[in-house]
C-alpha cells in the first residue's frame, strides 16, 4: 500500500485491545481516578458501543457498577458484549445525543457519575497516551491522521504530540454523514449537527465535546470529511492487504488517504490509528460488497439469450472462460420483449478489476445483441453520485482483452476435442464369451449385496 500511495504509513493497531478499541485507555484511567464514594455509586455513560464496552470491561475488573445507555443504531455485537462484561444496558434514543440526555436524567435520580466518552478531562488524558506511544514507536513521524467523532481522541493525541514535537501535523477525519467537529471548529463552539446512518457509526456524534474542542481545536492542522464509498474501500483494503478487520470508524483515516484528500502527505511518514475493530458481521458483509462495487469489481448486468436448451449454458461458459466469478443469477421470461424463445438473464459477478470488467462487457456485446450494464462504477466518485450507468460504457468496445490464455480458466468443454484425439481406438466388437462372463460376475455381485443387506437388517 505504501508504494501505491507514495508514502510511508504506519498503522497503530488499537483495535487489538481486549474490547477492540482505543476507548480502554480513557476508561481505565478515569475509573482509577474515582473516589471511594463514586466507586460505590457506580458510573453511567452514553455510547454507541466502544466506550460502553471499555467501561463495562474495566468496571468489572475494578468492581465498579456500570450502566450504559446505547442508541437503537448501536451494533448488536457491541450491545451483547456490554451485557457479557456485566454492565446494565439500556437501549434508548435515535442517536448518541438522545442517549446522553436519557443518561443524564438517570444521573439526576440516582446520583451516579456520568462519564462522557469523548469529553471528560480524564478521558482525554487517557486517550493522549496513544500520542506518546506513537512518538516512542515512530520518533520521526511527520503526520498523524486521526478519526474524529466527539473529539476526545484527537484532542488527547494533539496535546501530547504537539507538546513533545510541535512540527508533527495533526489531521482529523470525519464521515460526511456527521461532520460535527468540523462545524464546531468553524463556529468556535460545539453546535448540534444533523447525523445520518454511516458505516463509521462510532463517529456519528451530533455535538462535539466542549473540552475536546477547547483542548485540541487550536492544535489541529487540518480537518477533512470522507464519503461512505471510501470508508467501505478502506475496510476492504485493510482486510485484503493487512489482514486486519477494522470497523468503519477505525478505517476513516485510511479512507481519507485513499480518496486523495491529503496530497501534502506524499513522501512522508504517516501514522494512522486503526482505533476500533468491533464491526457487526452483517455490516462487514455489506461493507465488503459495497467496497467491491465502488472498486469496480462487483458488477451486475442483463443479457437476453436463447431460451432453447444450452442458451444459458453458453452464456455462463463465456463468463467462466474469461475468469469472472458469478455470485448470483436470475432469469426472467415475462419482461423480455424480443421474442417468445428468448430469456433475460440478470447476473451479479465479481471481477479482478475495472479492466477485467470491461473485457467481459466487450465479449458479451460481441456475442449477444441485447446486453444491459445495470451496475458498474467507473470510479468511487461514481459510486458516491450513484452513477450506475456511466456514459463511459459507450467506449467499452475500445477495451482489448489480455492476449494469451491468462484469462482462460479450466473447462472440460474446452479440452474435449483435444482429449478425444488422445483416446486410443478400442475394438467395438466384444466376444460372446466375454459378454457372458461379465453378466455372470454382475449376477454374483448383486446376490452378495442382497445377502449383506438382509444380514444387516436382522442385526438392527
Amino acid at each position: 500500500m505504501n508504494a501505491d500511495l507514495d508514502m510511508e504509513m504506519y498503522f497503530k493497531k488499537d483495535y487489538m485491545q481486549f474490547t477492540g478499541s482505543f476507548k480502554e485507555r480513557g476508561a481505565r484511567y478515569t475509573l482509577k481516578k474515582l473516589t471511594s464514594e463514586q466507586r460505590r455509586k457506580g458510573v453511567i455513560a452514553a455510547s454507541a458501543g466502544n466506550h460502553a464496552q471499555a467501561l463495562a470491561y474495566h468496571g468489572g475488573l475494578l468492581d465498579i457498577p456500570v450502566t450504559v445507555v446505547m442508541p437503537i443504531v448501536a451494533p448488536i455485537m457491541k450491545v451483547e458484549n456490554c451485557k457479557k462484561y456485566g454492565a446494565n444496558v439500556i437501549i434508548h434514543g435515535a442517536d448518541i445525543g438522545e442517549s446522553r440526555l436519557h443518561a443524564l436524567k438517570i444521573v439526576a435520580k440516582k446520583g451516579m457519575m456520568y462519564i462522557n466518552g469523548y469529553d471528560h478531562p480524564n478521558i482525554l488524558a487517557g486517550q493522549g497516551t496513544m500520542g506518546l506511544e506513537i512518538l516512542d514507536q515512530v520518533p520521526d513521524v511527520d503526520a498523524i491522521v486521526v478519526p474524529v467523532g466527539g473529539g476526545g481522541l484527537i484532542a488527547g493525541i494533539a496535546l501530547a504530540v504537539k507538546t513533545m514535537k510541535p512540527e508533527v501535523l495533526i489531521i482529523g477525519v470525519e464521515p460526511e454523514m456527521c461532520p460535527s467537529f468540523t462545524s464546531a471548529m468553524k463556529h468556535g463552539q460545539p453546535i448540534h449537527t444533523p447525523t445520518f446512518p454511516s458505516l463509521a457509526d462510532g463517529l456519528t456524534v451530533p455535538t462535539a465535546g466542549v473540552n475536546a474542542l477547547a483542548t485540541g481545536g487550536h492544535l489541529i492542522d487540518k480537518m477533512v470529511t470522507v464519503s461512505e464509498a471510501w470508508i467501505s474501500i478502506a475496510i476492504l483494503r485493510l482486510i485484503e492487504l493487512e489482514k486486519a478487520v477494522v470497523e468503519g470508524a477505525g478505517a476513516t483515516g485510511l479512507a481519507a488517504v485513499l480518496a486523495g484528500l491529503l496530497p501534502e502527505l506524499k513522501g512522508k511518514k504517516v501514522v494512522l490509528p486503526l482505533c476500533g475493530g468491533n464491526i457487526d458481521t452483517t455490516l462487514l458483509g455489506r461493507c465488503l460488497d459495497r467496497g467491491l462495487a465502488a472498486d469496480g469489481r462487483l458488477i451486475t448486468f442483463n443479457v437476453v439469450v436463447s431460451d432453447r436448451p444450452g442458451g444459458i449454458a453458453e452464456l455462463t461458459r463465456i463468463i467462466s472462460n474469461v475468469g469472472v466469478s458469478i455470485k448470483d443469477i436470475v432469469h426472467e421470461r415475462a419482461w423480455v420483449r424480443t421474442n417468445t424463445f428468448a430469456v433475460g438473464v440478470r447476473i451479479l459477478a465479481e471481477t479482478r478489476n475495472r479492466k477485467h470488467s470491461k473485457e467481459l462487457f466487450k465479449l458479451l456485446r460481441e456475442a449477444y445483441d441485447d446486453v444491459q450494464i445495470l451496475g458498474y462504477y467507473d470510479s468511487p466518485e461514481d459510486y458516491v453520485a450513484g452513477n450506475l450507468q456511466s456514459s463511459k460504457f459507450e467506449s467499452v468496445e475500445d477495451e482489448n482483452p489480455f492476449e494469451g490464455n491468462m484469462n482462460i480458466q479450466y473447462n472440460q468443454d474446452l479440452d474435449m476435442e483435444n482429449d478425444l484425439d488422445d483416446i486410443p481406438e478400442v475394438d467395438s466388437e466384444i466376444s460372446h464369451e466375454d459378454l457372458s462372463n461379465s453378466i455372470d460376475n454382475l449376477k454374483i455381485t448383486t446376490k452378495l449385496a442382497e445377502k449383506t443387506s438382509k444380514a444387516s437388517s436382522r442385526l438392527n
